[in-house]
């Protein structure tokens, strides 16, 4: 049992150093991302701390791929620092709320888990689609309008970004299916919900948070819950 949680201290240890000396994120959101990983993995054991971690790991590599041709649009404290507390909870925030719903309600641990991988689905998809969408899209349009818009504001897409974004969630989804056992539904359940969640970000995006309304991390906290809330609709269904 000691060893068990042994290999856990270590993981998390190794992703506290890598993630603050590489600037990925700040001190404060490496003990936040820390806390979040513990819930997740009372939850879902290794399995869930491995979605956790291949979003994170995406994540990263999108953020820094070519980021010299993204300095119009990024976060430029962001990439300086690292990205802070806030954006850990906004991001995996969802995760680690299903995390305690196996503690609280076992009987549906199946469930919670599902919801778990959607809303890490759709928090991968966003970071790719917006990300790597920015470098190798050819045409953007406002998704709620349909027209052609500027890259890199707030609701707008590209075909190209969509499809990254739908790449994210089907990594997530292989990495459930490889923790909990194949299945062909809970797979396609999981890209669903996942690209549901993207494409809500983007029309809050153009919606709300281009106005004033909402902050990107409040939106993002409602893609991943979203995709959540639609795992749950798919499994009653």
């Amino acid at each position: 049992m000691l060893a068990h949680y042994g290999l856990l201290v270590l993981i998390l240890i190794a992703g506290v150093v890598y993630s603050i000396s590489a600037r990925k994120l700040t001190p404060v959101a490496a003990l936040t991302g820390t806390i979040v990983a513990c819930l997740v993995f009372a939850g879902a054991g290794y399995s869930g701390v491995a979605m956790m971690a291949t979003f994170f790991i995406l994540g990263s590599a999108a953020t820094s791929w070519q980021k010299h041709q993204k300095q119009d649009f990024a976060n430029t404290a962001e990439h300086q620092s690292g990205r802070s507390a806030a954006q850990v909870l906004a991001n995996a925030g969802a995760g680690a709320i299903t995390g305690l719903l196996v503690l609280w309600f076992p009987a549906y641990t199946t469930l919670w888990i599902l919801m778990m991988a959607a809303s890490f689905a759709s928090a991968t998809a966003d970071t790719l689609s917006s990300e790597l969408g920015t470098i190798y899209g050819r045409r953007f349009f406002n998704i709620i309008t349909l027209k052609a818009d500027q890259r890199g504001l707030d609701g707008v897409v590209s075909m190209e970004g969509v499809l990254f974004g739908l790449g994210g969630s089907c990594i997530i989804a292989l990495a459930y299916t490889i923790g909990f056992g194949w299945s062909n539904s809970s797979f396609i359940w999981i890209i669903i919900a996942g690209t549901i969640g993207n494409l809500t970000d983007s029309a809050l995006g153009a919606l709300l948070e281009r106005r004033g309304y909402l902050g990107n991390n409040t939106v993002n906290f409602i893609n991943t819950l979203i995709a959540a809330l639609v795992m749950l609709l798919i499994y009653l269904i």
